[in-house]
Formats: structure tokens, C-alpha cells, sequence
């Protein structure tokens, strides 16, 4: 077990190494200046020429690509220099030669250009009502998913079962920003006096005194604009997993010895047929981080996606790289749970 998650975990890093490499060297190869974006069309020549060496620009595209990698990874060399090392969080382990340190850190994700606060601080305030929004969503997914999935494999062939088949495709079949501007205009436009929601808005919001309101109504029409696919695949996931352990003999067995119906199914088909089903909704919550991009926009709710929008409109490499950065560690370590997580349901599943 040890084992395998090292090599996953190696998996990992080189998964991420390549995203960030690619990310990066496609964002400063564009014909853009973030150092002339900064101070406008009528900075002069030297304070840009200024700005873009204090931005490491200047520098051949692979000694960026290197610093950037050095600034983010947990252990590095650095000079044994004061205002070298003030903008790290870090601990030395030992000297090496004269002027280098071997420090142990936390990853430098550099500053915004447009703001010149920390990169670190932008995500916090952004990742938790990404993640809530996410959770929440996939909550909702995985309770409806269920629960219809289970009611279309009792009722196979039944028009109950070819109702939630249709509505299921149907339900994948529209992308998740489709869905978002549906549900903004009917239930956000159209029926925005009856059911109290707001058309755009985010989790947490500024009032008239300045001070911070959490929002809980605006997290339900992008929820639900989120989590409608992976309801109708997790839908069509959990009948073709009852439908094959229901016909297994040990479930025949069960429900000849008396056994009530509602245990059957959930202690004995629904355990055995969760393994697919677990394995789609870990891969759908590291996906909804991104499927949220659009969502937030469409609401106007300020999380992860409208972060890296605006960044990239503003071309701020920084917060883009960041949130890259960050969607990246998160697929690696959802899919890795994923995995451990299979072997504890299904004991049969062999970690090589």
C-alpha cells in the first residue's frame, strides 16, 4: 500500500510539473507585456523596462519557467541573501558552500501584478465558497443520483425506468453553463418574487456598513445549475450497478430467506454496486472546481472561476499559474482518496 501511494504520489507531481510547464509557457509566450498593462499605455519606456526586469521578463523563457518552479516547489536552494529570503515562509535545514541555504518552505506563488497583494492570500478568500459550491453540488448529485438510479433498476423496464432514462440524458446532455443561464432566468428573472432568489450574487457579500453577510440563497440556483450532469450519470451509473448485483445469488439468496426488501437493498446490492459509482462521483468533484469557471460567471459569483477569469483578462500571470496550480494538486489528491478509498469499500481491489 506504502508503495503504491509513493508511485501515485510521483504520478502526481509529474502530472502537475507538466500542467504548470505548459500553462506557463503558453501564458508568456503571448504577445502581451504585463509590466505595460501595469502602468498603461502612457508609462514611459524606462519605468516599463524597470518593472519587466523586477518581473524576472526579461529573462530567456526556460530561466522563467525554472524560477517559477523553484519559487513553488516545498524544498530549494537559495542564496543566503536577507532580501532574497524575506519573501519566503521557510525553515533552513543546512549551508551549503558559502553563500547557499537548503531551506524547507512554503510554496512562493509570487504576487498579483494588477494588485501586488500575495497570490496565497487572493485563493484563500476565493477557494472556500469554489469548494462549498462544488460540495454542495456534488452532495446533491450523489443524494438524487441514487436514489433515481436505485428506483430505475427496482423498476427495470417500467415506464418509471424509461422516464428517468430520458430525463438523465437529457440532463447530461446540457453543458453546465447552458443549465446556469436556464435556471438564472426562470427561476432568478422570471419567478425571482416567489422563489426569493437573486438572478446574480455571491456567497459572501458586502452590506451598506461595510460589513462581511454570508448569502445562502445565492449558493442554490449554482448548485443546482452545477450538479445537474453528474445527477444523470451517476443516475445511469447506480442502475447498471443494481441491475447487476441484483441478479447475483447471494441477493437472490437473501430476499428467499425473508429478508425485508429495504435491507437487500441497501446492505447487500447497494455496497457491493457502489464501486463505479464512488469512482464517478471523486472524479466529478475535482472537475466541478473547474465546471464552475462558467457557473460563476453566469451567477457573478466571486469564487475560484471569476478569480481566474479576471486574471487572465488582466493578463495576471501570477493568480492564473495559482489557480492552475491549485486545480492541478486537487485532481491528483481526489483521484488518490478515489483509489484508497475503492480498496476499503471492495476489499477484493489489489493497490499495485
Amino acid at each position: 500500500m506504502a508503495i503504491y501511494i509513493l508511485r501515485r504520489l510521483g504520478y502526481g507531481l509529474l502530472v502537475m510539473l507538466l500542467v504548470v510547464t505548459t500553462i506557463s509557457g503558453i501564458i508568456f509566450l503571448a504577445p502581451v507585456d504585463p509590466a505595460q498593462l501595469t502602468f498603461g499605455q502612457r508609462s514611459d519606456v524606462s519605468t516599463v523596462e524597470a518593472k519587466t526586469a523586477e518581473l524576472g521578463l526579461d529573462q530567456p523563457l526556460y530561466m522563467q519557467l525554472l524560477h517559477y518552479l523553484k519559487d513553488i516547489s516545498p524544498v530549494s536552494l537559495e542564496p543566503d541573501k536577507a532580501d532574497h529570503l524575506q519573501r519566503y515562509r521557510y525553515h533552513a535545514l543546512f549551508r551549503v558552500g558559502n553563500e547557499q541555504l537548503l531551506v524547507l518552505k512554503v510554496p512562493y506563488l509570487r504576487e498579483s501584478y494588477q494588485t501586488g497583494r500575495p497570490v496565497s492570500e487572493i485563493l484563500a478568500e476565493v477557494i472556500p465558497a469554489t469548494a462549498l459550491l462544488a460540495f454542495t453540488a456534488l452532495l446533491l448529485a450523489s443524494l438524487l443520483g441514487i436514489f433515481f438510479g436505485i428506483v430505475a433498476a427496482l423498476k427495470a423496464h417500467s415506464r418509471w425506468d424509461q422516464l428517468i432514462s430520458v430525463i438523465s440524458v437529457f440532463g447530461y446532455s446540457l453543458p453546465s453553463y447552458v443549465t446556469a443561464m436556464l435556471l438564472a432566468l426562470i427561476f432568478g428573472y422570471m419567478l425571482g418574487a416567489w422563489t426569493g432568489l437573486d438572478i446574480q450574487g455571491s456567497l459572501f457579500v458586502i452590506d451598506d456598513f461595510g460589513d462581511w453577510q454570508l448569502r445562502w440563497q445565492n449558493l442554490i440556483l449554482p448548485a443546482l445549475a452545477l450538479g445537474l450532469r453528474p445527477v444523470a450519470l451517476i443516475t445511469q451509473l447506480t442502475r447498471s450497478a443494481m441491475l447487476d448485483v441484483l441478479s447475483q445469488d447471494y441477493v437472490r439468496t437473501a430476499t428467499a430467506k425473508g429478508i425485508p426488501a429495504r435491507i437487500v437493498v441497501v446492505k447487500h446490492a447497494l455496497r457491493n454496486a457502489l464501486n463505479p459509482i464512488v469512482s464517478a462521483i471523486s472524479g466529478w468533484f475535482a472537475a466541478l472546481l473547474t465546471g464552475a469557471f462558467f457557473v460563476e460567471n453566469v451567477f457573478n459569483f466571486k469564487g475560484l472561476g471569476a478569480a481566474t477569469v479576471t486574471a487572465l483578462l488582466n493578463f495576471d500571470i501570477p493568480v492564473v499559474l495559482g489557480c492552475v496550480l491549485f486545480t492541478s494538486v486537487v485532481f491528483v489528491v481526489i483521484n488518490l482518496l478515489a483509489d484508497l478509498l475503492y480498496a476499503w469499500l471492495d476489499p477484493r481491489v489489489v493497490m499495485r
